[in-house]
C-alpha cells in the first residue's frame, strides 16, 4: 500500500506539474503568524531588499501595481509604516517602462540601489543613488547591465550587490535569461559600480537537474560573506510555475557551491496566501537574539504579497568541517 501511494503520489506531480513532496518549512524555519506582512490593498507587492540602521528595518520592494519601488519601514520587521514611490519608470529613456527587483547598499554615507528596467520583452539593470535612502537620482539615461551572452537570452535583472572593502570593488549577482522567470545566476564586478566585467565563466550557479524542487531553474539570489566564506539564498523552480527558497555555501562567492541538505527550506502551504509559490529571499540574522529573520514574497494565483519566517540559532544546519 505504501508504494502504491507514492507511486500515485508521483503520477500526480507529473500530470498537475506541482509536488507537494516538500514541507512548507524546513532546518527550523518557522512562518509567522501575521503573515503576509505587507500586500493586502496595496496591491501585488515582491522582491524586496534590506537595510538595518539603528532599530530601523528599511525596505525598498517592488511594488507591481505601482510599476515602481516604493519603501517602508520598521521596528520589527513584521509591521510596516504606510509605504510611498522613491523610484518611478522613465518611459523617455525607452529601457524602463516599469522598474522593480532592487538591491540597496550603503556606503560612505551614500545610498546606492541597482534595480531592473523592464520593457515588455527585456530586461536590464540600471544604477541611482542618493543621500537619503528616499529621493534618488539615476546615475545615467543608459543601463549599467545587459544581457550580452547566449545564456542570459533577452534579459539581465535581479541584482544584488556588495562592496568588497578588500579588493575595493562592487559584487554584483544577478540572473539572467528568459524574461518571465530567469534561468540562473551569473557574477560581475565592478569598480565604480557603472561599469561592470561579467565573469568569463558566468554563469556561476544553475539548476540542479538532480534535485526535483530546483530542476527547473534558479534565480535571484542574496549573497553575502559569512564564517569565511558566502551564504547564498535563492529561488529554485521546480517547474516555471512552482517555486521554493533554498540555501548554499561557497567559499568564494564563485564557485563549489554548497547546498544546504534540508532545502527547500521555505514553501508553498496549500490554502494559503502563499499556496503557489515562494520567491526572492532575503536574511538577515540577529547577533543579539540569535535569531535568522527572512523576508519573502509568496503568490496566490495572480497575487504577491510580503511575508517573513524566522529561524532560532546561528548554525543553519550545513555539515560541520568542509
Amino acid at each position: 500500500m505504501k508504494k502504491l501511494a507514492l507511486a500515485l503520489a508521483f503520477l500526480a506531480c507529473v500530470c498537475f506539474g506541482t509536488s507537494r513532496l516538500y514541507a512548507e518549512t524546513a532546518g527550523g524555519w518557522v512562518k509567522h503568524p501575521a503573515n503576509p506582512v505587507l500586500g493586502g490593498d496595496l496591491g501585488v507587492c515582491f522582491d524586496v531588499t534590506l537595510l538595518k540602521e539603528g532599530d530601523t528595518y528599511k525596505m525598498w520592494f517592488s511594488w507591481r501595481t505601482k510599476e515602481s519601488i516604493g519603501y517602508t519601514e520598521s521596528r520589527d520587521g513584521v509591521k510596516w509604516s504606510k509605504p510611498r514611490v522613491v523610484l518611478a519608470p522613465d518611459r523617455d529613456c525607452g529601457w524602463q517602462i516599469r522598474v522593480n527587483r532592487a538591491s540597496v547598499l550603503k556606503k560612505d554615507g551614500k545610498y546606492y540601489m541597482w534595480y531592473t528596467g523592464q520593457t515588455r520583452d527585456r530586461s536590464r539593470i540600471g544604477l541611482a543613488v542618493s543621500d537619503d535612502g528616499i529621493e534618488w537620482k539615476r546615475v545615467q539615461s543608459e543601463p549599467v547591465l545587459v544581457s550580452e551572452e547566449a545564456w542570459e537570452k533577452g534579459s539581465a535583472m535581479c541584482p544584488h550587490v556588495l562592496w568588497n572593502d578588500e579588493k575595493k570593488v562592487f559584487q554584483m549577482w544577478y540572473s539572467a535569461g528568459d524574461q518571465y522567470e530567469p534561468n540562473a545566476i551569473g557574477y560581475a564586478e565592478s569598480v565604480d559600480g557603472v561599469k561592470w566585467k561579467k565573469l568569463a565563466t558566468n554563469p556561476i550557479f544553475t539548476a540542479d537537474k538532480n534535485s526535483a524542487w530546483e530542476q527547473h531553474k534558479v534565480t535571484a539570489c542574496q549573497v553575502f560573506p559569512w564564517e569565511g566564506g558566502y551564504l547564498m539564498f535563492y529561488i529554485g523552480f521546480e517547474n516555471e510555475h512552482l517555486a521554493r527558497i533554498g540555501i548554499a555555501r561557497s567559499k568564494d562567492g564563485v564557485a563549489d557551491w554548497e547546498r544546504l541538505p534540508a532545502n527547500p527550506i521555505i514553501g508553498p502551504d496549500a490554502g494559503t496566501w502563499d499556496a503557489s509559490a515562494c520567491y526572492k529571499p532575503y536574511a538577515m540574522y540577529d547577533e543579539q537574539t540569535d535569531r535568522w529573520i527572512l523576508w519573502y514574497n509568496g503568490r496566490n494565483g495572480s497575487v504577491e504579497q510580503i511575508g517573513v519566517v524566522t529561524r532560532d540559532g546561528k548554525d543553519l544546519g550545513f555539515p560541520s568541517g568542509k
